[in-house]
């Protein structure tokens, strides 16, 4: 198949040090193509890269693609910027879709963050500089939806560690586990993924932490939204930045790339349909990420194929395990190749280009095998599934769950009543400015959604111990009263 779509290129890049020792996110994300060109045994793959996407980053840069690719002699691309809200996956399904369509010979997606040295540039007292690029990419997509309501983002504010808290209350509660033990659960699921990151040479940290590190809370590791602490968090303050060629299997033919330098994707799933996570009829079964994980398994079982190797998405561990839950994984072992973003580093809307570009090279390492790489996007809003392979088992398919899940999962309504009952069925409590805040998600007796908080400290101090997930509970101008 001329225009089966397969990776010929991978370059990665990490950098610690000082401030003046580190590079800003353009060039990590140049150094990291040039690395994938090397990669690719052959520079003339340049002269067939017809695209550059890019997913956005917490840099300014309007379109760092044209940037780069001119700077590698690269005269004509298409360049896409996809902004937060945009699948990650979604770059690499387009780029492969429009290959194997026969619309482009080949593509660059590049990936990076420049924030350990922002975090340097404050810690020294320098000024952060940046390279001007003041021109707009040809293509800018983002999301037209918020992620979250008004009342959402009012008492959670937009950072998704409370979001991600809160749907970990009803995952615990869905095991019947209490909070002890569950707590125990994921700080051992963390300690081994930090495990893994350690002998990880992409990875950001160099030394594994024990469950206690994790667990408990310590100047170190601070609370961030019950039950999570700071090392249960994703690490966005790093100098990572990576890059992957996908071509056509026709050109990486005439360029004469080695067998062993190329893997092929086999079959992609995402979803993209957004409902806030108060509206979510099920918090942590959202339908369109059940819809994908089972195209990708009935594609495996129809084929025969074994995956060997996982990456599953670790902004949060409750992302890991709802995941896990629906690929049918329970071995802790088996969730993680990268050492997860907490620990392999987390640079904002591009991790999933970190652990693809890591399946990869791992499945190069082997000369064989099936790995499989999850995304999410937004407060585990939008999820993806990619499977990947040595050899091109099957002809490339990709799914689009969006409009299926929209016909099967209906928002739940948002409760106007201001005095009333209701039953908790998520929370967490914050301690932002030093005050303490409980926030629950509830079904209110009118059959709605509503989302109430307490400053009691009493209160909070039994929901740290003591589950409580299922009270029933009343309360008045949204807030808890008993």
């Amino acid at each position: 198949m001329s225009n089966r779509p397969v990776v010929v290129g991978l370059g990665t890049i990490q950098q610690k040090g000082n401030y003046d020792e580190l590079d800003e996110a353009l060039i990590l994300m140049d150094k990291a193509f040039k690395k994938a060109i090397s990669d690719s045994t052959n520079s003339n793959i340049t002269e067939y890269i017809d695209e550059v996407r890019v997913p956005k980053g917490f840099w300014r840069y309007r379109d760092p693609g044209k940037w780069v690719a001119q700077n590698n002699n690269i005269k004509s691309v298409q360049t896409t910027v996809t902004k937060v809200g945009i699948l990650q996956q979604n770059l690499i399904n387009t780029a492969c879709n429009k290959i194997q369509n026969g619309e482009i010979r080949a593509s660059l997606i590049l990936g990076g963050e420049s924030r350990f040295k922002m975090l340097r540039s404050s810690i020294e007292k320098k000024d952060y500089v940046e390279t001007p690029l003041i021109t707009n990419p040809d293509i800018y997509d983002k999301s037209s939806e918020e992620l979250q309501l008004d009342i959402e983002e009012k008492e959670l504010g937009s950072m998704a560690v409370g979001y991600y808290a809160i749907l970990e209350s009803a995952f615990r509660a869905s095991l019947n586990k209490d909070i002890k033990s569950h707590s125990e659960y994921i700080s051992k699921m963390y300690s081994h993924f930090s495990k893994v990151a350690s002998v990880n040479d992409d990875a950001w940290i160099d030394n594994p932490l024990n469950p206690s590190e994790i667990g408990y809370v310590s100047s170190k590791n601070p609370l961030m939204a019950f039950p999570y602490n700071k090392n249960h968090c994703s690490s966005w303050n790093v100098n990572q930045s990576c890059a992957i060629i996908l071509c056509s299997e026709a050109v990486a033919d005439k360029l004469k790339v080695p067998f062993e330098k190329r893997v092929y994707p086999l079959a992609s799933s995402e979803t993209s349909y957004m409902i806030p996570a108060l509206q979510r009829p099920n918090l942590i079964e959202p339908m369109g990420m059940k819809l994908a994980a089972n195209f990708i398994l009935n594609i495996c079982k129809e084929n025969n194929l074994d995956i060997d190797m996982y990456d599953l998405y670790s902004c949060f561990p409750v992302a890991v395990q709802m995941f896990a839950k629906f690929l049918k994984i329970t071995d802790i072992d088996q969730m993680t190749i990268t050492g997860g973003m907490p620990f392999a580093g987390g640079p904002l809307n591009s991790f999933v280009l970190h652990s693809t570009t890591k399946l990869i090279s791992r499945i190069r390492e082997m000369d064989k095998g099936i790995g499989l790489v999850t995304g999410v996007s937004g407060m585990m809003t939008k999820q993806s599934y990619s499977l990947w392979s040595k050899n091109p088992n099957i002809d490339f398919i990709h799914k689009d769950f969006t409009n299926e899940a929209k016909n099967k999962e209906i928002p739940i309504e948002i409760s106007n009543i201001t005095e009333g009952n209701g039953k908790i069925i998520g929370y967490t409590i914050i301690n932002y400015d030093s005050k303490p805040k409980a926030i629950m998600y509830i079904n209110a007796s009118d059959g709605k959604r509503k989302l109430i908080t307490s400053s009691d400290k009493s209160i909070i101090k039994l929901m740290e111990n003591k589950e409580w997930i299922g009270k029933k509970i009343y309360f008045k101008e949204n807030q808890l009263v008993s």
